[in-house]
């Protein structure tokens, strides 16, 4: 029956044959081929037409900006020569000022006027909250004064990083000076305006400072200085930038850590530039839509190709099949009968074993019992970290999910440590001893039963020394005992009204390690450190949590023991040797 239906006979097909590799090869080759000489050239189209798109936009921005100026630029001329506003300089008189300065402000458009007296205070203005204040020092009211028959422009720095743009002119009569008109231009409706486009736009004066920008921290740097600053990206944006990179030509810039295109251009006025920063995301999308559309038609290409290859097989296709079923038929037959002879082999080894090990029930079930009282904790805090993984990752944090994987690692890591340092209750062995910090041990006990802190609301104090407590220990070990005695004490809060647990650690003779809560209380301590002995409702406990403590501080040469407090609760103490101080404590 096996002759048979072996696969493996000269009937069965052997793999493709060579012809149909060699042109499923070629059609990989010459679609990676397209594929890559599509997105170069692509990417160049694309790239220039959103470059000549982006400089009709730049010669836009720079004749709207140089509009505004020059139209500006000629209203402090014209008030100069107001005879209104001269004969108010003239008699002191300014009580019409104000108002004729607001009745001008609206019909010539501009953003503020102020005019003031020859000693540089403000005697009328546009926003009434200014009369008054001086400006005799500034640079506008000094340089126009000086200068007399000019139009002066100034770009003064605002404290909130702006820039404050006016022109200013003296205002003369008869050779001399009476006052200076000042008025402001309103360039930043500019900024209001390009910060609506996706385009990212900056001016620069003659010094290459920034005076304009879309983003208000590039202001008042320079455009180097306004470009580099950004968020350090993480490494995922990197990855992503770098791949970005590698499928195009390399970028103009990058704002905010993504790849621009620059463009720039003079600004007819004292030497500015005017910058964008055009993002290649419009680009990226046409190019991945034509290359999307390449991809699927080679794929249909490659599945017509696979189908037409596969019609010669059509013929074959259903004998195989029949002999698939035989083979199935046959092989469910003997998994049957392997499975049998399993079932009465592994029946038989149960038998041997426990008619060889019936000597050790006792001890078995004593060690089993350990185990799942010591693997309790390590197991619930890995229930909890999981649920936080969960949902830290349905969250779409997996940086944070990834620290609970780590902790639920480091949980595994002490299971096993635990069941091999189980095996000591039974035989005693000191190899793993090492030099400990008492401290470490606590705060590591106490990360270990965050779950079950977190759940209740416990007050947890804790009065440590300054210095390190050392001690000859098995930390495993010593651990295992701190998270006992955290666990009877958290357990004995139960149904208190402010539950309250002190660790206490003095150093003195010996290291004493004092855990008190304010529970009920201990009702019978002569038998507490006996196996098997718990005040635990069923369920909750089997008696080998300070059973096993107390076996482990023995063997680390100190003593366990417990008492009632005189306020209320219990206090258990463990004092152990300090280092340097066990090998008298041994003898």
């Amino acid at each position: 029956m096996t002759s048979e239906t072996d696969p493996t006979s000269g009937d069965m097909p052997q793999g493709l044959p060579w012809r149909v590799k060699l042109i499923v090869a070629a059609l990989l080759v010459l679609a990676v081929g397209v594929v890559v000489v599509s997105n170069r050239w692509l990417s160049e189209r694309f790239v220039d037409s959103t470059r000549n798109r982006a400089e009709v936009r730049l010669a836009l921005y720079t004749g709207n900006l140089v509009s505004e100026l020059q139209r500006t630029s000629v209203v402090p001329l014209l008030l100069a020569r107001d005879p209104a506003l001269i004969e108010a300089l003239k008699a002191g008189n300014f009580s019409k000022t104000s108002g004729k300065l607001i009745s001008l402000q609206s019909e010539i458009g501009v953003a503020a006027i102020r005019l003031m007296d020859v000693n540089g205070r403000v005697v009328g203005a546009t926003n009434r909250n200014l009369l008054g204040t001086s400006h005799r020092n500034d640079s506008f009211f000094v340089d126009a004064q000086r200068a007399r028959e000019a139009t002066l422009f100034t770009a003064a720095r605002r404290d909130t990083g702006g820039f404050d743009f006016s022109y200013s002119r003296a205002v003369v009569a008869d050779g001399k000076v009476l006052g200076v008109i000042v008025v402001s231009v309103d360039l930043m409706k500019y900024e209001r305006a390009w910060a609506g486009l996706q385009d990212a736009v900056l001016v620069t004066d003659s010094e290459g400072t920034v005076i304009l920008a879309t983003e208000p921290a590039w202001r008042g740097k320079s455009m180097a200085e306004a470009l580099a600053a950004r968020d350090a990206p993480s490494a995922l944006e990197r990855a992503f930038q770098a791949t970005a990179d590698w499928a195009q030509a390399p970028p103009d810039a990058y704002v905010r850590g993504e790849a621009v295109m620059r463009t720039d251009a003079r600004v007819p006025f004292r030497g500015w530039r005017i910058y964008t920063f055009t993002a290649y995301d419009s680009v990226r999308e046409k190019v991945n839509g034509i290359l999307a559309l390449e991809i699927m038609g080679f794929a249909i290409l490659m599945a017509l190709t696979f189908y037409l290859l596969s019609r010669r097989a059509w013929s074959r296709s259903i004998s195989l099949q029949r002999e698939s079923a035989e083979l199935r038929i046959l092989n469910a037959r003997l998994q049957r009968e392997i499975a049998e002879r399993e079932k009465v082999q592994k029946d038989l080894e149960v038998a041997e074993q426990t008619l060889a090990q019936s000597s050790k029930l006792a001890a078995l079930g004593e060690m089993s019992a350990a185990v799942s009282h010591e693997l309790n904790q390590p197991l619930a805090a890995m229930k909890t970290y999981l649920a936080g993984a969960r949902l830290l990752l349905q969250r779409r944090r997996p940086e944070e999910a990834l620290s609970s994987f780590q902790r639920i690692d480091d949980l595994i890591e002490r299971m096993g440590a635990i069941t091999r340092q189980l095996k000591s209750y039974a035989r005693k062995g000191g190899e793993a001893f090492e030099p400990v910090d008492l401290r470490a041990c606590i705060s590591s006990a106490l990360s270990m039963m965050e779950p079950q802190l977190k759940a209740r609301v416990v007050k947890i104090t804790r009065a440590l020394p300054r210095h390190p407590v050392m001690v000859m220990a098995d930390r495993i070990r010593l651990e295992q005992v701190i998270i006992n005695l955290l666990r009877n004490a958290l357990d004995a809060t139960k149904g208190v009204k402010a539950p309250q647990i002190d660790l206490l650690l003095a150093e003195g003779e010996t290291a004493t390690l004092s855990v008190r809560d304010n529970g009920h209380g201990i009702d019978e301590l002569d038998n507490l450190f006996e196996p098997f002995y718990t005040t635990k409702k069923p369920g909750e406990g089997v008696g080998l949590g300070l059973a096993i403590s107390s076996g482990i501080v023995s063997d680390l040469g100190g003593r366990l023991t417990a008492r009632n407090s005189e306020t209320g609760g219990a206090v258990f103490e463990m004092q152990l040797p300090i280092l340097g101080k066990e090998q008298q404590a041994a003898e």
